[in-house]
């Protein structure tokens, strides 16, 4: 764990990864219209000088492998990957970075071609977009303290070997299901024993009740993240902020009005609180960067003109997604 946190995160950087002449990116998803992700890599080619084209590109829930077919065909260099097709996306790829292999789930693909050889590479970025917002965007320090996860679907597997790997004493994953979150600590063991971080799996209800609080769990964490797809259904979780350190934050994936009721106990008492923009802008970034064997581009100046551009939405009412 005396990795410095930048040359952690941005290790998984290939030597020669792209043709230089393959400038077509996108993202897929479903629904995929609502996406900023076109926004943000305009902003970061301008910064970059670099000459791209990337797009929504929406997909049928039952054609992910067509679409991918189809925009190898037409000479996509790589896409971003959202939901609900990330763990399609990992089982797509001839290969995989570690930190997609323990999540078994990949936001982002890149077609290799060698002579007449073509293969897709996975990778997952979003843990260490994660990571680069909440350390470096937020200045939050993590510290030997418990971290709680809830949810275990694509996006919580997405961010734990990241949450690991900066040494938190504790990481405890809750979901609807126990078992689910089970399955997900115990695909990261070993990657805990590594770090020496303790692992553990309980229910929402174990660590969302006022009054049924599950007695082997730390008293208070200091970081909760919503995972789960709660927030974007208008059903927000309600986490019991006495539960929360002092100086500890809620942070949601999701961004945007959706968050807000996740986060708003966290705002009353003082707390921090923070929603998944920056996350998506970080991601975004590391994605850019693995794409086009570069350093990954300034992030702060997109962030906050997309800050901007989203508070001056102000009719905007739809739910936002990391």
């Amino acid at each position: 764990c005396a990795l410095p946190l930048r040359k952690l995160f941005l290790k998984h950087l290939p030597t020669a990864m792209t043709d230089s002449t393959a400038c077509r990116y996108g993202v897929i998803g479903h629904p995929i219209a609502h996406s900023r992700s076109p926004w943000i890599h305009a902003r970061f080619a301008e910064q970059k000088q670099q000459n791209l084209t990337y797009e929504a590109i929406e997909s049928a829930p039952e054609d992910f492998a067509g679409t991918l077919a189809r925009l190898k065909k037409q000479g996509y260099s790589g896409v971003n990957v959202t939901v609900p097709f990330k763990h399609e996306a990992f089982a797509a790829a001839n290969s995989h970075t570690n930190r997609a292999t323990l999540a078994q789930a990949a936001n982002t693909l890149m077609w290799q071609r060698e002579g007449r050889k073509t293969t897709l590479h996975a990778d997952n970025t979003d843990g260490p977009g994660l990571i680069r917002d909440v350390v470096f965007n937020a200045g939050f320090v993590f510290g030997r303290l418990p971290v709680l996860l809830l949810g275990a679907g694509g996006a919580a597997a997405g961010v734990l070997s990241s949450l690991i790997a900066v040494c938190p004493a504790l990481v405890v994953v809750a979901n609807r299901t126990r078992e689910k979150a089970q399955e997900l600590i115990e695909r990261h063991y070993h990657w805990a024993n590594m770090h020496s971080v303790a692992l553990a799996a309980c229910s929402l209800d174990d660590v969302l009740s006022p009054t049924h609080y599950l007695s082997s769990l730390p008293d208070q964490f200091n970081l909760v993240i919503n995972a789960t797809s709660s927030s974007l259904h208008g059903q927000a979780l309600q986490f019991p902020i006495n539960r929360l350190t002092h100086d500890g934050m809620l942070y949601d994936m999701m961004y945007g009005p959706a968050a807000n009721d996740f986060l708003s106990p966290a705002r009353a008492h003082g707390r921090l609180a923070r929603d998944g923009l920056g996350m998506l802008v970080e991601q975004a970034a590391l994605s850019f960067a693995l794409w086009r064997n570069t350093t990954p581009p300034r992030t702060a100046p997109v962030l906050q003109e997309l800050r901007a551009l989203i508070n001056a939405e102000s009719t905007q009412t739809a739910p936002e997604k990391a």
